[in-house]
């Protein structure tokens, strides 16, 4: 039987296909929606072009590499004029529609650098089994892009465009979405500005704030011990422990809200910061311990004895060396929990009535209304992600640093 998904000249046209109608559909769906020309998503001919490139890609193996790239970026813009429908001219014909071309170029530029990139193993013949692997990972990790692209990328930049745009240019027509930088900084950002000044975003921010990072101080505060516990201490009822940890979220939140909204209301606790504060604290120490428990275990037990030996109590081993050497895992943790404390909403909806006392996601639920701009709307669910999306950014150093390298020296 013939293995021809094995043979590069096989590979390099299905990843010029799939690169170039990856970039195709991506680059012209941002044209449109950045500046509202009507271009349309060929994707047949992207698909043939791609063909075309990957197959040049993986004959023409020139020394100069910035000959080759820009020989490369050439053939597929040509292609791509060659095959596709669209107007390369005005009305008039008498004018180059500058605006389809310099599209043709970009998807050119990115479809070839992509599939230059994931050939540059490959010969046209038949390939060896883990070169051929490499190349179909490879193309996973594309796959991969376009869902993060199109799940993540598009609806944050689609939300980030419209709460530029003013109420006017809305109602005319909402699929245009194009920005209108002569009108000043001032009137792109009045949706944000209108938001601290109206509608009290400045407070909810701040009671979102609170409320996250109580929760996560709680968090760590039961989480750290009680996982080093069931890591490190025999005791009965252990294993158990270990393995049920996780068993309070086999039971839906919202069976949870209504005895805890009337206990909570009885204990005058509803309408306050402070039952968010304890409610969330008791859904996240589960997993936060279950999480810290797999990373306190894989510790050596070397360290401990040696501490133990030192005259150190429980108590100073945890805070002396288990901490230090477990900040990649605390701060994911910490990171984490902050998220679900930031993000939740079914039991901030259901015990907070005070408008002054609403967190962020509670507060957007309210501008979901036929009353307030679309334009609002958009800008606080912006004004939400920003923050969890830079503190994740800052916390990334800490969750691909070190771990235990170099504790324990034999």
């Amino acid at each position: 039987m013939i293995k021809f998904w094995m043979y590069g000249i096989f590979c390099a046209a299905v990843a010029g296909a799939f690169w170039t109608v990856l970039w195709q559909v991506i680059i012209t769906m941002s044209f449109i929606i950045s500046t509202g020309t009507g271009l349309s998503l060929e994707v047949g001919p992207a698909a043939i072009t791609g063909l075309g490139g990957g197959l040049f890609a993986i004959y023409y193996r020139s020394p100069n590499a910035v000959f080759r790239n820009i020989a490369g970026c050439i053939v597929i813009f040509i292609l791509l004029c060659g095959s596709s429908s669209m107007n390369l001219f005005d009305i008039d014909k008498q004018f180059l529609n500058y605006k389809n071309l310099s599209t043709f170029l970009i998807i050119g530029t990115f479809s070839w650098f992509t599939i230059a990139a994931t050939i540059s193993d490959l010969k046209p013949q038949i390939q060896k089994r883990y070169i051929i692997e490499k190349f179909y990972l490879r193309l996973l990790w594309g796959l991969g892009l376009v869902m993060f692209i199109l799940v993540v990328v598009v609806p944050f930049y689609i939300m980030i465009l419209t709460s530029l745009k003013s109420q006017q240019s809305l109602l005319s027509n909402p699929l245009d979405l194009s920005i209108d930088f002569e009108a000043g900084m001032r009137e792109l950002l009045r949706s944000y500005i209108e938001l601290f000044t109206d509608y009290s975003f400045g407070t909810l921010l701040l009671n979102s704030a609170i409320v996250s990072i109580v929760t996560v101080l709680i968090t760590l505060f039961f989480s750290i011990p009680g996982a080093y516990a069931v890591a490190k201490l025999k005791f009965p009822g252990r294993k158990w422990l270990s393995s049920s940890v996780l068993l309070i979220y086999l039971i839906p939140a919202i069976i949870l809200v209504i005895p805890l909204y009337a206990v909570f209301s009885q204990l005058g606790l509803r309408n306050s910061l402070v039952g968010l504060c304890i409610v969330y604290p008791a859904t996240t120490i589960p997993v936060a311990l279950y999480m810290l428990r797999g990373y306190f275990a894989g510790l050596p037990s070397e360290l401990d004895d040696a501490g133990l030996m030192d005259g150190l109590s429980r108590l100073q081993i945890i805070l002396k060396i288990a901490i230090p050497l477990s900040m990649p895992a605390i701060s994911s943790v910490a990171l984490y929990v902050f998220m679900i404390a930031w993000n939740e909403f079914l039991f901030a909806f259901m015990f907070l009535d005070d408008i002054k006392l609403f967190t962020l996601s509670r507060g957007i639920v309210s501008l979901n209304s036929s009353e307030v701009p679309r334009q609002h709307l958009m800008a606080g669910a912006v004004i939400a992600t920003a923050p969890v999306l830079f503190l994740f950014l800052w916390f990334e150093r800490f969750l691909v640093s070190g771990l235990t390298t170099g504790s324990v020296k034999g």
